[in-house]
């Protein structure tokens, strides 16, 4: 039977939280949900994680599990939860209760008004976070909608999406998604509900900065083309300087004023050179998500699975 809810979990080393965090989820949707179940997506965790789901699902009918055979990051892990779920609309959450449970009811009561496609839970603040994550954060958001357009800041995968949104999203095969931009791109009718960031439940985030950085590029390179305009936008500012520096420098040794010394030519080469790597960089960035697409080769691949009946 097709439940009317399903919750997807990507978790990775969860493991000193996540049965508070899925029985805290299980009384929620008790209350708003008629049939429902829980997909837990295991990306890979290097702790007793899947030990502790594989426990649960004794005693929680409604508990689906899959484990990945490895690390393969977040949003293939919210990938394969999308591609498992099947309910008739699917809350996507975190599973170290940042994302509050307490807010099912609400998310759930909002789409069953069938105003909206997609409810979304957005930030009202960041909840007790450093200043270094909030200012890595801010800049990740500036950078996206400077360079796609998308509008993300305080936006999270904190999501209900109606089973033709997640249809839709099934229907997208390229390898490098980034969720939230997929789903603002998809355009569907869509309602925003503010929440509060909780703390951690347990342990610390598992983003790096140099994971930041990487889904910070491939949001880019996903949604826009804009950095390969830039490179033709500074070549034809360094056209126009060295066609104005040429005539001053012809100007200069006509009238005999001209300076011997190579600061000049040493400054140019340094400035041309530096602006020919960062415009080979940017093309690389496009030639490495182009050559992981050709490859066909799967977002995830399931090791491990926990069949439920649903409830």
């Amino acid at each position: 039977m097709q439940p009317e809810i399903s919750v997807v979990i990507p978790v990775y080393c969860e493991a000193a939280g996540i049965r508070v965090t899925l029985r805290e989820v299980e009384k929620y949707l008790s209350q708003c949900a008629s049939t429902w179940e829980i997909v837990v997506v295991d990306d890979g965790s290097k702790d007793s994680t899947w030990d502790e789901i594989a426990a649960l699902s004794a005693g929680m009918p409604g508990l689906r599990g899959l484990r990945l055979s490895r690390n393969f990051g977040k949003e293939a892990a919210v990938s394969a939860g999308l591609a498992a779920a099947r309910g008739r609309a699917v809350v996507l959450m975190d599973g170290d209760m940042q994302h509050p449970p307490s807010l099912l009811p609400t998310l759930v009561q909002t789409w069953r008004t069938g105003e909206a496609d997609i409810v979304e839970a957005v930030k009202s603040s960041r909840g007790n976070e450093s200043a270094m994550s909030a200012a890595r954060a801010k800049l990740f958001y500036l950078i996206l909608r400077a360079f796609s357009g998308h509008d993300l800041n305080g936006a999270s995968d904190y999501k209900l999406l109606d089973q033709r949104v997640v249809e839709a999203y099934r229907t997208m095969k390229e390898r490098n998604v980034f969720f939230r931009g997929m789903v603002s791109w998809m355009g569907f009718r869509t309602t925003q509900i503010p929440f509060e960031v909780e703390p951690r439940i347990a342990g610390d985030s598992g983003w790096s900065v140099f994971g930041l950085i990487r889904l910070a590029a491939v949001a880019v390179t996903s949604f826009s083309t804009f950095p390969l305009h830039l490179i033709t936008i500074f070549g034809l500012i360094f056209f126009a300087f060295s066609v104005l520096l040429g005539i001053h420098t012809v100007y200069m040794k006509l009238s005999g004023a001209a300076i011997n010394g190579f600061t000049t030519v040493i400054l140019l080469l340094l400035i041309i050179g530096s602006s020919l790597m960062i415009g080979l960089g940017i093309i690389g960035e496009y030639l490495a998500r182009i050559y992981e697409e050709v490859k066909q080769r799967p977002r995830y691949i399931v090791s491990q699975e926990l069949p439920g009946p649903g409830r």
